[in-house]
């Protein structure tokens, strides 16, 4: 399946999960779609089942409705999933999942944010740089923190296709561009 179709697929789901009276949270049900893509991750012989053309529909769904009540999915993540099967587009649970948690956050208002640093950095230096990156975007800001140590020094920040380079490497990049200009 084509990452436009689990956009398709999440952006339904977030229309339902986000009506007002389906009792069901954002955060609630990509834990259980994410929980289930999991356990598919795991268990060759759950994915046998759900992928095999051999298996019938029904089979797939019956199967789906025990492992719902295992892991206390909402109905609506279960007629999700129920779907799914039945369209042949459970193999992409988890993009679905990714794509669901990109949807809410763009319906929300929260972007999100690729940090990289050369160290692991503080609690307060998370926090400060959180509220830079809001104070930039105007938005709310969900930071995923990696460690770079090709960086040198410094931090570089991804949102969407923007990038804020306060890395050393960068920073010698760009010196590096400019004295070759510098030259001709």
């Amino acid at each position: 399946m084509s990452l436009a179709a689990a956009n398709r697929y999440a952006r339904v789901l977030a229309d339902v999960v986000l009506a007002p009276g389906s009792g069901l949270e954002a955060a609630d049900a990509l834990s259980q779609l994410r929980s289930f893509a999991g356990l598919m991750k795991e268990s060759a012989d759950l994915r046998n089942v759900l992928l095999s053309p051999a298996v019938s529909p029904a089979r797939k769904r019956a199967v789906t409705e025990k492992l719902g009540e295992r892991l206390a999915l909402h109905r609506l993540v279960k007629n999700f999933l129920f779907v799914a099967i039945d369209r042949r587009r459970i193999s992409q649970a988890p993009e679905m999942a990714e794509a669901f948690e990109a949807v809410v956050d763009e319906r929300s208002g929260r972007v999100r944010a690729q940090v990289s640093s050369a160290r692991e950095l503080s609690a307060d230096q998370r926090a400060a740089l959180q509220v830079e990156l809001a104070r930039l975007t105007g938005k709310q800001v969900r930071c995923d923190f990696l460690v770079d140590p090709g960086l040198l020094g410094g931090v570089s920040v991804r949102i969407g296709s923007t990038i804020y380079d306060g890395s050393v490497r960068g920073r010698l990049a760009a010196l590096r561009g400019r004295l070759s200009t510098a030259k001709a």
